[in-house]
């Protein structure tokens, strides 16, 4: 096998399994790029490269089992953050995956659609539970679903549903008893994007809705494995006794509760994100790779030169995502501060005072 023809099995074209690839996988780029330099700079996975500073976790954080408040802290500062109306439940969960998993076993269905192309874990965990599942090309569409599932933003292109039209979709699946599941993984920085302050004023709406927050990427601690999911309490309950107990660890409890109430963090972080943003933005350009979608947190190009483009940025030690159902298109996450960006201007043959 060619070194390019092993990179585009890297992040988008492996043969073994059936499992959906993911950004990440350093390990493997290692392997097949052997002489590039190290460190390696992961562009890869769409995370915060500036982690929220954890705190000193006190003994029985890690020494005991988390108890209930625990959980309680967490799931309150949760809410407060995501704005979570009254009478709405938040529960604590091993990452927005964790809940992925479940909820084709907790709300079985036949009939599945995702918007376009979005997060393949969505589509491979409900054909995984034996639903047959489709790509819906409008709102429209998913209103005739069982389950219908809605990225917003959407990973990995960026495309963005309005938060009104959301929840008439979920009104409309209420009424066949069809439920909507919303991932905003990506909204922590435009909270605008996200249905959870308009329940509020429309309650009725949340009872077939089931919303997932991923707390690892705008905080840049995927690896403490920390996601919410917000939903009516009948299926809050259910979705924790499918958990079981201690289905958290006590440090990422603790350290969401603890961040979760940062909004000054969270502020001066938006900010960070949105230069930053703008500046890969100006860099990619220069290279001949324009944006054509994205989030505050990554950019996606297409080129038909993106399988070469991958396999130089692999021989210079930067991993971009690559996609096996889009192979026109690069994903690039944010580099963390100015010798990141030169050293991805480097690999790009751009100038990197941009």
């Amino acid at each position: 096998m060619t070194r390019l023809a092993e990179a585009e099995t890297l992040n988008g074209g492996s043969t073994l399994d059936a499992a959906p690839l993911h950004g990440g996988g350093v390990d493997a780029a290692r392997r097949a790029f052997p002489l590039a330099p190290s460190p390696w700079l992961d562009l890869s996975t769409g995370v915060n490269p500036r982690a929220y500073p954890l705190p000193a976790f006190a003994p029985e954080v890690l020494a005991r089992l988390p108890d209930a408040s625990a959980f309680e802290a967490a799931e309150a500062a949760a809410a407060r953050a995501y704005g979570a109306p009254p009478g709405f439940s938040v529960v604590a969960g091993a990452g927005t995956q964790a809940f992925i998993d479940l909820l084709p076993r907790v709300f079985p269905a036949r009939r599945v659609a995702t918007l376009g192309f979005c997060y393949a874990e969505h589509a491979a965990r409900w054909r995984a539970a034996g639903a047959s599942v489709t790509q819906a090309q409008s709102l429209d569409e998913l209103a005739t679903m069982d389950v219908a599932i809605v990225v917003n933003p959407n990973n990995p292109d960026g495309r963005i549903a309005p938060p009104s039209d959301l929840l008439h979709l979920a009104r409309r699946l209420s009424t066949r008893g069809g439920l909507l599941v919303v991932d905003e993984a990506f909204a922590d920085f435009t909270p605008e994007l996200c249905v959870e302050p308009l329940l509020a004023k429309e309650p009725d709406a949340g009872e077939n809705l089931v919303v997932l927050r991923s707390f690892g990427k705008a905080y840049g601690l995927p690896g403490l494995r920390l996601g919410f999911a917000l939903c009516a309490p009948p299926r809050a309950a259910a979705l924790r006794a499918a958990q079981g107990p201690w289905g958290v660890s006590g440090p990422a409890l603790a350290a969401g509760a603890r961040a979760l109430a940062d909004s000054a963090w969270l502020r001066e972080t938006r900010d960070f994100t949105a230069q930053s943003a703008q500046r890969l933005d100006s860099l990619l350009a220069m290279a001949g790779l324009a944006p054509i979608g994205g989030t505050s947190l990554f950019r996606l190009v297409e080129s038909v030169h993106a399988a070469r483009s991958f396999a130089r940025l692999c021989s210079a030690g930067i991993l971009a995502r690559r996609f096996d159902e889009r192979p026109s298109w690069l994903r690039f996450g944010l580099p963390a501060g100015p010798r990141d960006f030169e050293r991805l201007a480097g690999a790009l043959g751009v100038r990197s005072d941009v």
